[in-house]
Order: structure tokens, then C-alpha cells, then sequence
């Protein structure tokens, strides 16, 4: 057989990939898995009763804030991690500016409480609990996820799962913040990152079996 009929038998039957197909993709997959994660919440741990008090409080929003960008910037990645040589330039520095931001209002936070306040700042009441609240919470996007990747085109596998997982972890975290008594700095700085965390190493590690092709 020679080479161009070999790329013809190849090509047979192939279609234009549409242009927005990344981003209707990864729509429906958001749409089909948060409102099961809000539900999962709901249920499993409630919402938390003195929300609207806490809505009028600037660290609520601070911690909105915090994990609303780290979902922007994973949305980013599993986007640009699903296409073959996209550049991923441009990453690093939307994952760093929120979480040096956070850390720094932490270190601030610390620097000013009394010694013996510290620790209460960092551990709140919930720090047993709160980042394994947010890696269950993290499932359905992560499945969801890991579905829309795989019917496109990823070939660094490691780095697009764990794309996959910080996506889902920093869409946990916004749903959880629904339910989370704690705004303090620290607390967020720490257990939150470790929340998002968890999918994300999980996503490294299934990466290169869930999405092969």
C-alpha cells in the first residue's frame, strides 16, 4: 500500500472537530455534575444556617473569591490540557496569585492575633473534617470531568488528570463554602489547598490509565 492511500484509508470518514467543541464539552459536564455536588452537600452536610449573616462578612467573600478563581484557572487547564500542544503558559501564574494572595492575608492574620490565638486561626473548628469534605464533594465534577477529557484529545495524561482534579477540587471548595463556618485566612490557606489537593493528586495518578486513547 503506498503512503497516500494510506493516509486516505486514515482520513475516511473524518469530520472538522467544531470550533466551540471544548467549551460546549466541558459546559455539560459542569452542568450535568454541580447541581449534584450542591445536592451531595445539601443532604450530606447542610447548608449553613446563618449564611445570609455570614454573606455581609468580607472574608465570606474572600473565600468565594479564592476558590471561584482556582476553578477559573482548572477550567483553563482541562481546556488547554485537552488539545494537543496547547500552551500552558499562562497557568502557573492564575494558580499562584490567588494562593500567595490567601497566604498572605493568612501571615498578616497570624502576625497580628495574640500567640495564643494562632492556632485557633489556623485549626477553626472543622479543620478534621474540612478537607475530606471537600475531596467527597469533588467527585461528581472529577467523574464529569475525567468524561469530557476523554472524548477529546489529551496527551500529556498525567498533567490533564490532574487538571481534571483541580477543576473538581476548586468547584468543591465554592459548593462547600456554602456549608463552612470558617473565613479565617489560615484556616482557609491551608485546609482548603489541601482539599483541592487531594483530586488533584488522585487525577495525576489516574490520568494515564482513565485517559488513554
Amino acid at each position: 500500500m503506498k503512503t497516500e492511500e494510506l493516509v486516505d484509508l486514515l482520513a475516511t470518514g473524518a469530520e472538522a472537530v467544531a470550533p466551540n467543541a471544548v467549551r460546549r464539552r466541558y459546559a455539560l459536564a459542569l452542568v450535568a455534575s454541580v447541581p449534584v455536588a450542591i445536592a451531595l452537600m445539601a443532604t450530606w452536610l447542610g447548608v449553613r444556617p446563618d449564611l445570609n449573616e455570614a454573606a455581609v462578612e468580607p472574608m465570606f467573600w474572600g473565600k468565594v473569591a479564592f476558590v471561584a478563581l482556582l476553578s477559573g484557572a482548572g477550567l483553563m487547564a482541562v481546556a488547554r490540557l485537552s488539545r494537543p500542544g496547547a500552551s500552558l503558559a499562562v497557568l502557573p501564574g492564575l494558580l499562584a496569585a490567588p494562593v500567595l494572595a490567601m497566604w498572605l492575608a493568612a501571615a498578616a492574620a497570624l502576625a497580628g492575633a495574640a500567640p495564643g490565638e494562632r492556632m485557633e486561626l489556623f485549626l477553626g473548628i472543622s479543620s478534621d473534617e474540612c478537607a475530606l469534605n471537600i475531596a467527597v464533594l469533588s467527585l461528581p465534577v472529577f467523574v464529569a470531568a475525567l468524561w469530557a477529557m476523554k472524548g477529546l484529545a489529551p496527551t500529556r495524561l498525567r498533567l490533564a488528570g490532574a487538571g481534571a482534579g483541580l477543576l473538581a477540587g476548586a468547584v468543591a471548595a465554592l459548593v462547600y463554602t456554602l456549608h463552612c463556618p470558617e473565613s479565617d485566612a489560615p484556616f482557609i490557606g491551608t485546609w482548603y489547598v489541601l482539599g483541592i489537593l487531594i483530586p488533584v493528586a488522585a487525577g495525576a495518578l489516574l490520568g494515564p490509565r482513565l485517559l488513554r486513547w
